[in-house]
């Protein structure tokens, strides 16, 4: 019995780094004490907002990409952050500059959605004992999907004016977007609920379904993490060719037969690094020029930097006063009975 729960943890831990998997389930469970926050903070004015209302907790903004998306472009293109939702904005710039330095850590080390698919696929493993591969000709296309989805958020976005994005996170519906999100998965249609259970299945035996294929948000930093000085790098002379890296790796990435993973797929999850039998093959470094010695992180450092950088980040935000959307209560109190009949300004 022993031994198979040791085959069951190898199993379903696989190669993740300790400090990762302290990391991934810091976030997750601050994310659902947020969650539950906020839904407190809105059954609170449901139920006619008497007395003295809970907490809004701002992080909860971080589950809003495409107002974050408009509210960082506003930012960028004024010089102010927006008043309204400022927390997506901050918490998305946060998330992009992680990206910068780090790879895509975001989605490896941060995102409650990513955690959640590697549970999956590697919970999968204890029935199917590998995961499906999709061949090249139907893997390539599918992931494409997530970029083109990016594509078209960025062209809607884009083409707004910075006056446009004001006046529509002004609007009722701009100004709840958070209970709409909230409400969204709250009142959940059955046509949604089967999309979410068919991604369910599928992560079960697909390594990433909703990650590599579907999400915008994680091709985002993607595309960002191409600019990042670090990288997974392979010292062929110390290289044993056992290939463990590549079989670690759960983006499929030829890590055994690169020298530098340049892909916007890694997520600097440093599997391959901890599958590694050999010491200092494999480095998540920055390239050494002219001499001079490259700089290499590992698991728990990587770690520490994430989690006082976005604490860091939150403080500042906090104390200059661009956290929290300023609104009295006596608005949310009315806009919120009257949420479920909000229409998207664009309908």
């Amino acid at each position: 019995m022993r031994r198979h729960r040791r085959s069951l943890a190898s199993i379903v831990l696989g190669w993740t780094p300790a400090a990762r998997l302290l990391v991934q389930a810091a976030m997750a469970a601050l994310s659902l004490w947020i969650g539950v926050q906020f839904y407190l903070w809105v059954r609170f004015f449901e139920q006619g907002g008497q007395g003295i209302s809970p907490d809004h907790p701002a992080g909860v903004e971080g589950w809003l990409p495409i107002a974050g998306l408009m509210n960082l472009k506003s930012w960028l293109v004024t010089g102010h952050i927006p008043l309204i939702h400022p927390a997506a904005a901050i918490l998305l710039a946060a998330f992009l500059i992680v990206s910068l330095v780090l790879k895509k850590a975001f989605c490896s080390w941060i995102c409650p959605i990513g955690a959640l698919s590697e549970m999956l696929w590697r919970l999968g493993l204890v029935w199917t004992g590998e995961p499906l591969r999709l061949p090249r000709w139907l893997d390539w296309p599918l992931r494409s999907v997530k970029y083109l989805l990016l594509a078209f958020f960025a062209v809607i976005i884009l083409s707004m004016s910075t006056e446009s994005i004001d006046a529509f996170m002004a609007t009722p519906y701009g100004l709840l977007a958070d209970v709409k999100m909230l409400n969204f998965f709250r009142f959940i249609t059955p046509t949604t609920a089967a999309v979410i259970l068919g991604l369910i299945v599928a992560s079960l035996v697909i390594r990433n379904v909703w990650c590599r294929y579907l999400c915008p948000y994680g091709a985002l930093m993607g595309l960002i993490s191409l600019a990042s000085p670090f990288a997974i790098r392979r010292n062929p002379k110390s290289c044993i060719g056992c290939s463990r890296c590549a079989q670690a790796c759960p983006a499929f990435l030829p890590v055994d037969r690169q020298k530098r993973i340049s892909s916007p797929e890694c997520t600097a999850c440093l599997s391959c690094v901890a599958a590694c039998p050999v010491a200092n093959t494999l480095t998540f470094s920055t390239p050494g020029r002219r001499g001079a010695r490259c700089l290499a992180l590992g698991a728990r450092t990587i770690g520490i930097a994430i989690v006082v950088f976005l604490f860091g980040v939150v403080t500042i935000a906090r104390i200059t006063g661009h956290w929290e959307t300023e609104l009295p209560d006596q608005v949310y109190r009315d806009l919120i009975l009257k949420a479920a009949h909000l229409k998207h300004p664009g309908m």
